[in-house]
């Protein structure tokens, strides 16, 4: 194991109504004024915004609003959001809605003391600070950042997505409610499952040798993720299933799945490399969901590098799908790995999800496209368990249509 270092300042409030009690949790971080952000009209139409404004309102905490954030934020409304913050002399921001939304508010949280341009930070040429508070009513399980200390966003006039890390802008507290979900669509139901089994493998694929702890942990929350989620597929409405994903959600992405397999203490487990690629896809292409692409994707990746780890390819065969342990024959090893992979995509196919990026409308003409933009972000190679040339991501790619 690792050395790691492991921080969840997130307080958690957890349960059935506690979308109702978002005033009095910011009021007690000491917020006397709020910008809240939301997406399209979903949070409007549940009566899911009137209730939090009520809360508010009881709990004497003023708001101004900010709606409109799309899936895939783009900076333009974080520089919005932040003109409005200053305007109106916000003390925290608080996000109703799915990662889209939670990553736009923490943007504008460390955007807002920043003298310079916000996109700054996610090219690079500034460092963050100071930031705002950030606070959460999560309506979507996938992206995890209800507790995690990441945020991307997208720039649609320089065809990038990006991200940053940092603790400082995790949330202070996030409402976890899972009966705000039960009128998810199932597509974005199961989206957001990929995205939470996608949050483990990267950490899971690591260069680390076994964990047996985090391993253990990190194979329990896909295999609950899986029986969750097919539940959910036949019984929208099942409590148990739903608070299943939405924890799974913010555990999968709060770096407990990464402990001991970073390889320095500070650094977060895992190559990324799946959502590298996928990233690319979805800054070209907005309206691709983001756990969609994934769900492409990561199958993909996974036949084209299991070779360099096939250990590693087995110890997440037997732990996810109870593949019985092979000899040492490269049939039988293969033969075990191949199952896995293939399991893990009926899975999401199962659910709703494409199985190639030509379902989800994209061309191979794309693929230079995505390529050049990969390597502004990433470089000539990237990735750990097995660093990908620019070539193997075209290869990667191409195999996926």
């Amino acid at each position: 194991m690792n050395d790691f270092v492991f921080q969840s300042p997130t307080r958690f409030v957890f349960g059935r109504g506690y979308a109702d009690k978002v005033g009095e949790e910011v009021a007690a971080l000491g917020a006397k004024r709020v910008l809240l952000v939301y997406g399209g009209g979903s949070v409007v139409r549940t009566g899911l915004l009137a209730r939090v404004t009520a809360s508010l309102e009881a709990a004497g905490v003023s708001h101004v609003e900010l709606a409109g954030v799309r899936p895939n934020p783009e900076v333009g409304l974080v520089r919005k959001g932040i003109e409005l913050a200053r305007a109106e002399k916000v003390d925290l921001v608080l996000a109703v809605g799915g990662g889209s939304v939670i990553d736009c508010s923490k943007a504008i949280a460390f955007g807002v003391p920043y003298q310079g341009d916000v996109w700054d930070f996610f090219s690079h040429r500034a460092t963050i600070g100071d930031c705002l508070p950030v606070a959460c009513v999560l309506t979507i399980p996938a992206a995890g950042s209800e507790g995690s200390a990441s945020c991307v966003i997208s720039n649609d006039a320089l065809n990038l997505k990006r991200g940053v890390n940092g603790d400082v802008f995790r949330p202070r507290v996030a409402i976890l409610d899972p009966e705000v979900t039960f009128t998810l669509p199932q597509y974005q139901t199961a989206a957001g499952a990929v995205d939470i089994i996608c949050h483990i493998c990267e950490r899971f694929f690591s260069g680390a040798g076994p964990v047996p702890v985090t391993d253990n942990i990190a194979c329990g929350i896909i295999r609950a993720v899986i029986d969750a989620a097919n539940t959910v597929a036949e019984k929208p409405n099942d409590y148990d299933a739903r608070a299943t994903i939405m924890w799974s959600g913010t555990l999968a992405h709060n770096d407990l799945c990464g402990c001991g397999r970073a390889t320095a203490p500070e650094k977060r487990a895992g190559g990324w490399e799946s959502h590298g690629l996928e990233h690319e896809i979805s800054a070209h292409r907005p309206e691709v969901t983001h756990g969609a692409g994934l769900a492409v994707i990561l199958p993909a990746w996974m036949r084209y590098v299991w070779r360099s780890n096939p250990e590693r390819f087995l110890a997440f065969a037997q732990g996810v799908f109870d593949v019985e342990p092979v000899d040492e024959t490269d049939e039988a090893t293969e033969d075990a790995i191949t199952f896995a992979i293939d399991e893990l995509q009926r899975f999401f196919v199962g659910l709703g999800m494409p199985r190639t990026l030509a379902d989800l409308g994209l061309a191979p003409e794309e693929v230079d496209g995505w390529i050049d933009t990969l390597r502004q972000n990433k470089g000539e190679r990237f990735g750990e368990l097995r660093p990908l040339t620019m070539d193997d991501a075209r290869a990667i790619y191409r195999s996926a249509f």
